[in-house]
């Protein structure tokens, strides 16, 4: 493995310390009895605290120092001096072991006693310390300048992902995203186990891949030596509950889908979905905005949320528009009674992309999708789908063309899609059959599996059931004005990463101005760099080597170029 400079001297400290008899990895309990928060909220001069984090920032003033210590829920000053920790006249823990081998990002643990500055700052007078973590690897830390100027920010967003341990050290603002995540889980049980409802778990490794139309993930279990299939929805088996004798079961559950990638989709996705009896989807609407309306003001404390340029509120009660509706307003088209080779003939004369594979039911979505779907900015319920849309939706009472069934758009998105459920078998299989027949057809969105077993547990009865499914991260997304799904997952699926050029860290450094100044001139990238003129030609003469800058004549100016992606 080749090391930078930063990581040789760093594994040389590491080494040092043991020399010194210090384990720069103990395994001993260190006894924290405070955080940064609880340090300033209730902050006492005089107080004697035990806290512990990583070091952030050191300010040497020779004898004594300020620092930072970073933790879960903040940074606190610390306060540094040499004859405090060391009052005999041996000084190695303050001279040696502080101030030349410990590194920024090394976790440590602090006694002290609380004080206020000249400036009337919360510090901790360190009376003495502990090495708890040396770290190896130097973090990417930004700074910022007299103006305040943040310089090397650690923005670049497949770094980012593929190290978010990294992005939640340097960029502390993004554990924001993630804890209002947590709220709005805890938020939703709440609001469902205060209704009376029970949570549940179903199978994620699943011997027929049902309940939406997807492209599987394909395993196989040697014992029993069948192909098993990983989870595309739990709706089937939530159903198969309500048969059981469940009045309300919900579940959140980890759905696995083999297709594309974009800022909207990640393979591997959470979705709650939730089944009463009893009820339709009319009430179901009712609960959903309620159920959105205290969500929003769990995580956010407002109802009122940013995504983009828009201002969306989450307040119930929400606008309902008939899927025919919002075609026939969009377009000027009325899909009622329609054959399929009229919408076809009507979605061509759109612009849309079409093909002999798509039945009723995807031309239709795909005329909404392409023509109306982005219409929708406040949260609207689109509702009374085509019976060719819904193959596990109830019939709608008043029109047999249509279904009872709503999906919640917001900002042009769907959020949220529900059904009056279908609880007849005999009608279920004719579904089933039909999905089947659009499968040999060639639409590979059309379910080609009958699940005999659901079939055979609706044939003993499952009583009028509303079912909702919401897609978790695209609701946090929503909540947090985030609009990449990599942003609200911890560790989105990432492509194999790319071994490149081992660069060191004055290259690396470069490089990271490079991509934040576009058309530098080399007098100002070397100057921006901060590096000694003999660091600069090796850096430089580096990323020349491994082909990722050059240098362009323009006239008088030298113009260096980033030419890695």
């Amino acid at each position: 493995m080749q090391l930078s400079e930063q990581e040789i001297i760093r594994r040389e400290k590491l080494q040092s310390l043991r020399d010194l008899g210090i384990n720069p990895y103990p395994a001993d309990l260190f006894p924290v009895n405070h955080t940064s928060k609880q340090v300033k909220e209730s902050f006492e001069e005089g107080k004697k605290v035990v806290v512990a984090g990583r070091l952030m920032s050191v300010r040497d003033q020779g004898k004594a120092a300020f620092a930072e210590l970073q933790d879960s829920e903040g940074r606190i000053q610390l306060y540094f001096n040499r004859d405090m920790i060391c009052p005999d006249e041996d000084k190695t823990k303050y001279v040696q072991v502080f101030r030349k081998l410990t590194d920024l990002g090394d976790f440590i643990g602090v006694e002290g006693e609380l004080f206020l500055t000249k400036v009337g700052e919360k510090c901790i007078r360190v009376d003495d310390f502990t090495f708890l973590s040396k770290t190896l690897r130097p973090l990417p830390l930004p700074k910022t300048d007299e103006t305040g100027k943040v310089y090397d920010a650690f923005t670049d967003a497949e770094l980012r992902y593929r190290m978010r341990y990294v992005d939640l050290v340097v960029n502390p603002q993004v554990k924001e995203v993630f804890m209002k995540r947590t709220k709005l889980f805890s938020a939703m049980r709440t609001f469902f186990n205060n209704a009376g409802y029970m949570e549940v778990e179903t199978p994620v490794l699943q011997s027929i891949p049902g309940g939406a139309a997807a492209r599987p993930f394909i395993t196989h279990h040697n014992s029993l030596d069948i192909p098993l299939y990983m989870r595309i929805a739990n709706e089937l088996y939530l159903k198969r509950l309500i048969v059981g004798g469940f009045d309300g079961v919900y579940e959140f559950s980890k759905n696995f889908r083999n297709e594309g990638m974009d800022r909207t989709h990640n393979p591997e996705f959470t979705a709650m979905e939730i089944y009463v009896a009893y009820k339709d989807y009319n009430w179901m609407m009712t609960m959903t905005e309620n159920l959105l309306e205290y969500c929003a003001l769990q995580v956010n404390g407002t109802t009122e949320a940013t995504f983009g340029e828009h201002k969306v509120d989450f307040k119930a009660p929400y606008a309902r528009v008939t899927m025919t509706d919002a075609i026939k307003q969009f377009t000027g088209f009325d899909i009622t009674g329609k054959t399929e080779a009229e919408l076809f003939e009507a979605a061509k004369s759109m612009g849309i992309e079409v093909n002999e594979t798509m039945g009723k039911g995807k031309l239709i979505d795909e005329i909404f999708g392409e023509k109306c779907e982005g219409n929708f900015i406040q949260p609207t319920f689109i509702t009374d789908y085509p019976k060719e849309m819904s193959p596990l939706c109830k019939s709608h009472r008043d029109n047999p063309e249509l279904t009872e069934r709503f999906e919640l758009m917001v900002c042009g998105k769907e959020i949220a899609n529900a059904y009056s459920e279908l609880n007849d078998p005999i009608d279920q299989r004719e579904r089933f059959e039909a999905q089947m027949a659009l499968a040999e057809k060639g639409d590979d969105e059309a379910n080609g599996i009958i699940d005999e077993d659901f079939l055979r547990a609706l044939e003993y009865g499952m009583p009028p059931t509303s079912g909702l499914g919401i897609g978790m991260d695209r609701l946090i997304m929503f909540l947090t004005n985030n609009p990449s799904i990599q942003e609200v997952l911890f560790f989105p699926q990432m492509r194999p990463e790319k071994k490149g050029p081992e660069l060191t860290e004055d290259e690396k450094h470069i490089i990271e101005i490079l991509k934040a100044n576009e058309g530098i001139q080399i007098g100002d990238l070397k100057e921006k760099s901060g590096l000694s003129g003999k660091k600069w030609d090796a850096a430089s003469k580096g990323l020349s080597k491994h082909g990722l800058m050059k240098v362009v004549v323009d006239g008088d100016a030298k113009i260096v170029e980033y030419l890695g992606k």
